[in-house]
């Protein structure tokens, strides 16, 4: 039984892969920019101005439409009806506009 529970502490402590990924996904939110730092939208070419809080408490434009159709500067996603995210997390991302097409 000894052997058993050490075997499993040296596997824990050298690195499990479930440790690993979050590890990595840990890594990539630290190299990510933060809201400050990321690009905002050119309110001139977007149809829709609002605003909410994400669960972090940072203020984030809401998925909007521009003039162009083209993505606008500081956009994370294209959602199902046309409209542009700027989320800052991939959770609920386009969940009221059809969902996510593609991420930029």
């Amino acid at each position: 039984m000894k052997r058993v529970i050490l075997a499993a502490i040296a596997v824990l402590s050298l690195g499990s892969p479930a440790y690993a990924l979050d590890q990595t996904t840990y890594q990539q939110q630290q190299t990510s920019p933060s809201p400050a730092q990321r690009q905002q939208p050119d309110e001139a070419q977007l149809q829709e101005h609002g605003h909410y809080r994400n669960v972090n408490g940072n203020s984030v434009h809401s998925p909007a439409h521009t003039q162009t159709g083209q993505a606008p500067a500081g956009a994370t996603a294209k959602c199902g009806d046309g409209s542009f995210s700027f989320s800052l997390n991939h959770r609920g991302t386009c969940s009221h506009h059809g969902g996510v097409v593609s991420w930029f």
